[in-house]
């Protein structure tokens, strides 16, 4: 699990609730809980979200949701590790000798590109499917992003209405002053909620599905450049320092992550 994108939600709410707590005391803090104010805020926005993208993709939401919150991270130097270990042994036995290892490997697209050099397909076949399909993967996260982007932009627009709505009913009783300052707090709550949802959650998140789709696609930019060199024979010490150059100098030599 992704600990920084709960952590950063909870730490955001948190330091909002100890803030209200200090200058209002325990009493203020349940002040800014609102039922009516989270069902038009929260509830409008995910009525939006419905009406701009089609049933299925919203279906899918929990999904998209789930992978911002999953970790998710391949190292790029177990990858560039298992190129050389193949070039070694193709080099020795042939390409076929690899076929039991490809079994065993856990990145699906690593897979399908060593097992398509297994199966004698050309160098411009394998780039081609790679690369296609890449496009394809790009595509589909941008939708996740942009559902998560467009939940950030209707979450204030929702809480102003509310706040609109909220200030409809207090004009209605402005026979009584009393009821002013009361309605006029509780108008504003969905204002908040609106800023929290959309400024702490929602566009947040999708700049973290933005950020693991970035990373991702690198990964696999790698694995088809490794499949390229396994496929045209080069020596596993050129195949280490060609992939080896996607990386930070100082990732190169202990393995750590990249940066981009």
């Amino acid at each position: 699990m992704d600990v920084a994108t709960i952590a950063g939600i909870v730490f955001g709410i948190g330091l909002c609730a100890l803030g209200i707590i200090i200058s209002a005391g325990l009493g203020g803090f349940f002040a800014f809980i609102d039922i009516p104010s989270v069902l038009i805020t929260f509830g409008g926005s995910f009525a939006s979200l419905m009406v701009n993208y089609p049933l299925n993709r919203v279906v899918n939401f929990l999904k998209v949701l789930n992978k911002a919150i999953k970790e998710t991270y391949e190292d790029p130097q177990e990858i560039i590790n298992t190129f050389v270990d193949y070039s070694k042994r193709a080099r020795t036995e042939g390409f076929l000798a690899l076929e039991r290892d490809v079994k065993e490997l856990r990145n699906d697209f690593l897979k399908r590109g060593v097992q398509l050099i297994i199966d004698g397909a050309d160098a411009d076949f394998i780039r081609n499917l790679m690369e296609t399909e890449i496009t394809f993967i790009r595509e589909r996260h941008k939708v996740g992003q942009e559902m998560f982007f467009a939940l950030g932009t209707y979450n204030p627009a929702w809480g102003i209405t509310g706040t609109v709505i909220g200030l409809i009913l207090m004009l209605r009783k402005l026979e009584d002053p009393r009821m002013i300052g009361i309605g006029m707090a509780v108008a504003l709550l969905t204002t908040f909620y609106g800023l929290i949802g959309g400024y702490l959650v929602w566009n947040p998140i999708g700049g973290k599905l933005r950020r693991k789709s970035e990373e991702e696609i690198f990964v696999k930019e790698v694995i088809i450049r490794g499949v390229m060199l396994l496929q045209a024979g080069t020596a596993p010490s050129l195949i280490e320092s060609n992939l080896k150059a996607y990386m930070e100098p100082k990732a190169r030599q202990i393995g750590l992550p990249p940066r981009r």
